[in-house]
């Protein structure tokens, strides 16, 4: 493979999309896949589809240490690391590894079980563009439903049971189709059972970073084959694109997101859509 800098100029751009829309639900992935389909032919360069696609989940890596640092607190209470000191109400079971491993279960397995069919058919324009537009759908109903809802409000990630955990892990599983969004999903699936969107987003964020280091790790393995030095200044300089996009983009998003809820996004997501469709289609 011969690289050049307008080559990693792309790598840098597709690392900028993945940490700019990894963690709002708009798909991170779907934008990456529509980018580089209409522009950047990742391929190309890469000289096998099967690379390129690794090459938009690994990436993910750099969007995930970005989520260790900024909820580190979160994840030293995790692990036995650090007190707790939440603002949950006292007798409250707090936030632990069992919530994550419920809420990770059931798109774990579903995974595993069609990671080939979802790279050899879900990764294509066409079937991203439904997918941002059925996600949209999802985020539109669960605000209208959250809006006309009069049960009281689930305000911290600690307050979350093992069967709401349960709940959104559900949700997750639509988001392997590229283009739903993990975050558009879950966030969705937490705001329909009564939680905030905050802490919805908090307990989506912490579910993401098992479960993208997973995807990514197994699509390394999968594909080790194709994999040439050649490659890996591609990967790094994507990596820490991801990284450093992340960190703004998740400071930003978290800040936003209790006042102005999904259906910004949703429309965001629509219009989006409908103008690649009209444009290229």
């Amino acid at each position: 493979m011969d690289w050049d800098l307008f080559s990693l100029f792309k790598s840098l751009i597709l690392g900028f999309v993945e940490g700019m829309t990894e963690f709002a639900p708009v798909s991170s992935t779907g934008h990456m896949i529509i980018v580089d389909d209409l522009w950047l032919k990742s391929e190309e360069f890469f000289g096998s589809k099967y690379v390129a696609n690794t090459f938009k989940i690994v990436i993910q890596l750099g969007s995930i240490l970005a989520v260790v640092i900024l909820f580190r607190k979160k994840f030293y209470e995790l692990l036995g690391l650090k007190g707790r000191h939440s603002g949950a109400p006292a007798g409250t079971p707090k936030l632990n590894l069992l919530h994550v491993f419920i809420g990770l279960l059931p798109a774990g397995v579903l995974g595993l079980l069609f990671d080939d069919y979802i790279d050899e058919h879900l990764f294509s324009l066409e079937t991203v563009l439904g997918a941002l537009v059925i996600g949209a759908i999802l985020m539109i109903v669960a605000d209208l439903v959250m809006r006309n809802s009069k049960r009281k409000t689930i305000e911290s990630v600690d307050e979350i049971t093992y069967g709401k955990a349960l709940y959104m892990g559900l949700f997750q599983c639509v988001s392997l189709w590229p283009g739903f969004s993990r975050s558009g999903a879950t966030i969705s699936g937490g705001v329909l059972i009564g939680m905030s969107h905050r802490a919805a987003a908090d307990f989506t964020f912490i579910m993401a970073v098992p479960i993208m280091a997973g995807a990514s790790l197994l699509s390394l393995a999968k594909n080790w084959e194709y994999f040439t030095l050649d490659a890996l200044p591609y990967f790094v300089v994507g990596f820490l694109s991801a990284f450093v996009f992340a960190i703004i983009s998740i400071r930003f998003f978290l800040k936003l997101i209790n006042r102005i809820k999904l259906i910004p996004f949703a429309i965001y997501r629509i219009v989006l859509a409908a103008v690649i469709y009209l444009v290229w289609f």
